[in-house]
């Protein structure tokens, strides 16, 4: 018999995914996990979405594309303890402004270096590698002067911004290492990988780690 629960299509080892999963874990929300382990939930996931990126979220009749709007839906429709987004419209809008800084400045320079090396060698673009490793460091830089007296990314409390940030800094750290100066960082990294949502999906996607192109380091 269908499931009446929300189907998440993710895998535990993709950043974006992990994403997703923090905000389902932070409320306990109850959903059906497709992951795409398996070759009928890729499948039904190149059914709903042709480009085949992921998580994708079906609930109620609607196809949610995207981490982040995954993240808005889930606090309309399936509202807890735990606010992502504030009520306040101010605080709110910097909670959105600090997850685009980090799908655009963490995590899209970081996946740039991973996919290049799975290129062939004669196709990489050491060019472009350069760029996003360069545009790693000045967001480093940057975020441990944001972070300097703050607990989380945005506003007072865990938000959708920290929902972002927890994956993105955790493999960005794995692509180029966090400069060990980069004190405030180093430390919001870490309140991160304790935070209980996303230490289950870093769980989860422990025996995965051998995907990682780069070699996964022997932490975290």
């Amino acid at each position: 018999m269908p499931s009446n629960l929300p189907r998440l299509y993710a895998h535990p080892f993709s950043s974006y995914s992990q994403k997703a999963l923090i905000a389902l874990y932070e409320n306990d929300t109850a959903f059906e996990y497709r992951s795409l382990e398996q070759p009928e939930a890729r499948e039904e996931l190149a059914a709903l979405w042709p480009m085949r990126r992921f998580p994708v979220l079906v609930d109620r009749g609607s196809t949610i594309l995207e981490a982040s709007c995954i993240v808005e839906y889930l606090e309309i429709h399936y509202p807890g303890p735990v606010r992502l987004i504030p009520a306040d419209p101010s605080a709110a809008l910097e909670v959105r402004m600090l997850d685009r800084v980090f799908d655009n400045y963490v995590s899209t320079p970081q996946q740039k270096v991973v996919f290049d090396s799975l290129r062939p060698a004669e196709r990489r673009d050491d060019y472009g590698v350069t760029e996003a490793r360069t545009m790693l460091e000045t967001t480093y830089a940057w975020l441990d002067r944001h972070m300097a007296g703050r607990e989380w990314a945005a506003s007072e409390d865990f938000s959708l911004a920290d929902c972002a940030a927890a994956p993105f800094l955790f493999y960005a750290d794995w692509t180029h290492p966090i400069d060990p100066a980069f004190a405030n960082v180093h430390a919001y990294r870490a309140r991160l990988l304790a935070r209980p949502s996303f230490a289950r999906a870093v769980d989860e996607g422990r025996p995965y780690r051998a995907y990682f192109p780069l070699g996964a380091p022997d932490r975290d």
